[in-house]
């Protein structure tokens, strides 16, 4: 979709227009006061991402009309009202569309509707070989009414790319998309100035992953560590902030295999890494003022007569050993040896993961929060506020020994399953025993937030892109120069 800001209306099949609530009884159309009557017999209001759709003669053509509701004004009701404007139109038969703003918008504001509008419009066609006309993508271009834009667009739509880019990655099937190819897809990042390091299974062998590629073992599909760097402050900051995801292409369960229906869900188990790939997509597209470093464990976690079995005994390359209980429970075994490799590398002070990691989480939150744990409560703090503001919500949840115990192996230094009940504690209570002294760290847990059955937010069905915007705030409230 293009989308472009003009000073003026240019000439446009579809008319669209930004009301706030309650405030509009005039447009700048000749048929005014009956699309504002029609509206008003719908019961349209101007609430934020609300719409109301109707045709009217002007110009001597019929042009298709769209009131659209920007509620109170915020950032997030203008992009309601961009998310309003796609779905509304996508498959309309509308070409480009126009969007005017009753009663004047800044700029930047208007930057959010386009940005709204952007995040929606996604969708991936890239198989389809046969769609009928009615389902096919008609929109190809929005035109904004507004000045003083520009600034804003270039950091939003940046932003955009990158979540566009996650949703990419979560939604290829694993045929396509496995721990190559993956590190393949984001080569294009060294062209933004992405610095980027890959290890194989050679190289992770010699630092001793013996829990990651214990995960590796039963796929004819080698491991990767991606690593990706983007420092924005010219070597200014001496440490930089990371961000870890949970890369496991495909899960089976290994040995420990999943039932048969559902498990062609299972591409997206690599939810946490297109997070984070997407984030320094964004970050450096929008040449964020901060250091931060991106990392990938990427495995396929299969069942063949190599793999893993429930009963073995890995050790970490933290040195830790841990006893294998169930083989499904593998992303915190890929995501403690990146913990231990990154703190070893890297030094940072802040560690974040996220990880599609626990069906206890979808069974705790839904689809509506991700779990969050934190050894410090001013990054858990800097977490919920970064993810309320930006629509990508997260929930606390506790640590404490009480749990921790529940993970100790009378044959190893630890178990890497717990107990039926609390198996989101038990993991990330698991994943803090590869965190170092003084390292502020916070592990998400996003099982539920990666994939939606059905239209919310500013995604169709499919891949979310959550997680992007997220790690993008955050960055730009608490770390960037």
């Amino acid at each position: 979709m293009d989308i472009q800001f003009s000073p003026t209306r240019p000439d446009a099949d579809t008319l669209a227009f930004a009301v706030p609530k309650g405030g509009f009884d005039t447009l700048p159309l000749a048929a005014s006061a009956t699309l504002v009557a029609g509206a008003g017999a719908a019961r349209f209001v101007g609430e934020a991402g609300t719409s109301f759709e109707s045709f009217a003669d002007e110009g001597g053509k019929t042009v298709r009309v769209l009131l659209l509701g920007v509620g109170a004004g915020s950032e997030q009701d203008y992009e309601k009202a961009g998310v309003a404007l796609t779905a509304k139109l996508s498959t309309s038969g509308a070409i480009h569309a126009a969007v005017e703003f009753v009663g004047g918008a800044s700029g930047e504001l208007a930057a959010h509707l386009a940005f709204g509008a952007l995040l929606r419009g996604w969708r991936i066609d890239t198989y389809r070989t046969r769609q009928s006309e009615k389902s096919k993508p008609t929109l190809k271009a929005v035109t904004l009414v507004a000045t003083g834009a520009d600034a804003a667009w270039e950091k939003l739509s940046a932003v955009a790319e990158g979540v566009a880019f996650t949703r990419e990655l979560v939604s290829e099937p694993a045929n396509i998309l496995y721990p190559e190819s993956f590190v393949e897809r984001c080569r294009h990042l060294e062209g933004l100035g992405v610095k980027i390091t890959v290890l194989d299974k050679a190289a992770m062998e010699d630092l001793g992953m013996g829990s990651l590629l214990g995960v590796a073992q039963g796929s004819v599909r080698e491991a990767r560590l991606l690593a990706m760097e983007w420092d924005g402050t010219n070597g200014a900051a001496e440490k930089p902030v990371v961000f870890i995801g949970k890369g496991v292409t495909f899960d089976t369960g290994g040995i420990s295999l999943k039932p048969g229906p559902g498990m062609e869900d299972m591409k997206w188990d690599m939810g946490g890494a297109g997070a984070v790939a997407g984030a320094m997509k964004a970050l450096a597209g929008r040449k964020a003022k901060a250091r931060v470093v991106g990392i990938c464990g990427l495995v396929e976690n299969m069942p063949d007569g190599n793999a893993q079995r429930p009963g073995d005994i890995v050790t970490s390359m933290s040195g830790q050993t841990i006893e294998v209980l169930n083989t499904d429970a593998e992303g915190r075994l890929v995501l403690c040896d990146a913990l231990t490799w990154a703190q070893r590398t890297y030094s940072p002070e802040v560690v974040v993961d996220l990880a599609t990691l626990t069906g206890a989480m979808i069974v705790a939150l839904g689809n509506e929060y991700g779990g969050l744990f934190s050894n410090d409560d001013g990054l858990a703090t800097d977490l919920t506020v970064a993810g309320q503001a930006v629509g990508d919500p997260l929930w606390r949840f506790p640590l404490s020994a009480a749990y921790d115990k529940l993970i100790d192996s009378p044959i190893a230094d630890m178990k890497n399953i717990g107990p039926r009940y609390a198996g989101s504690i038990t993991a990330a209570q698991f994943l803090k025993r590869f965190v170092d002294e003084g390292v502020k760290w916070a592990h998400l847990d996003i099982a539920g937030m990666v994939w939606a059955d059905k239209p919310g937010g500013t995604w169709d069905k499919g891949a979310t892109g959550y997680g992007v915007r997220l790690i993008d705030r955050l960055v730009a409230d608490k770390f960037e120069a």
